[in-house]
């Protein structure tokens, strides 16, 4: 039996502008990335990485084409849907972390959870979920600390414990070693191949090729369209290497 698929998507368009000053940023892109991947996107500025993060992340809707999350068509979604489907999706995890000021690192992890509409949670089961989330991550030292009080990769932990809080079927990690010191940046790179030896579907945007390094599949996007789709076979693992070998050419 194959393993499920949780990204494809099929001669994907995205046009910006009109008449003579249209920009064709995605140009009939067709992707499929299946349960357990980690995959690197990368592109020089204008490639159409970020546009496509944002149409899988479900933040933009494609002018043509079909996308399909978890088997579910999110093509053609309002934006009120396409919220519902970000929260109970996706976890998403940004260069500059995008944590709450004022509010403490267990208040940051909560907060997918007031919005989720995955049954109701009581204020304990959402504390109880949120803490288990940072302690993965290695925070549970940390529960009470504001970002001010948190290093830089710190602070990109309690990020990935917010990502991870909602059990998502996909994580999206945009340039997340972006704002790190190396070191910082290794250990985030370290935690990510953790979850992804854990099961987790990673897809990543990152310029750095050393950081793409630790991704199983390595994507590049040039003028809209993919360049190349290679393997990195040194991080191929079991039954994803096996399906992915015999999918991608």
């Amino acid at each position: 039996m194959s393993i499920e698929t949780i990204i494809e998507i099929v001669d994907l368009t995205k046009i910006y502008g009109m008449g003579d000053l249209q920009v064709r940023a995605l140009d009939g892109v067709s992707l499929t990335i299946r349960k357990g991947e980690f995959v690197a996107i990368m592109g020089p500025s204008g490639s159409g990485k970020s546009t496509l993060m944002n149409i899988l992340g479900c933040l933009d809707r494609p002018t043509s084409g079909q996308y399909f999350l978890a088997g579910e068509d999110v093509s053609d979604l309002d934006k009120t849907q396409l919220a519902i489907i970000r929260n109970q999706h996706i976890g998403f995890i940004f260069q500059s972390y995008n944590l709450l000021p004022q509010t403490t690192a267990l208040e940051n992890v909560v907060l997918p959870l007031l919005y989720s509409r995955n049954g109701k949670l009581s204020d304990a089961e959402q504390a109880e979920k949120a803490m288990a989330a940072l302690e993965a991550v290695g925070l549970a030292d940390r529960i009470d600390h504001k970002p001010q009080e948190l290093s830089g990769g710190q602070m990109q932990r309690v990020a990935i414990a917010r990502a991870l809080v909602n059990d998502p079927v996909l994580i999206l990690a945009d340039e997340p070693t972006g704002n790190l010191d190396t070191r910082s940046g290794e250990e985030i790179m370290n935690l990510l191949s953790e979850l992804h030896a854990q099961g987790s579907t990673i897809v990543m945007i990152t310029h750095d090729e050393a950081i793409a390094t630790s991704a199983e599949r390595i994507i590049h996007l040039l003028d809209g369209k993919i360049e190349t789709d290679v393997l990195n076979g040194n991080k191929l693992t079991g039954k994803v290497a096996k399906e992915v070998n015999h999918a991608v050419k």
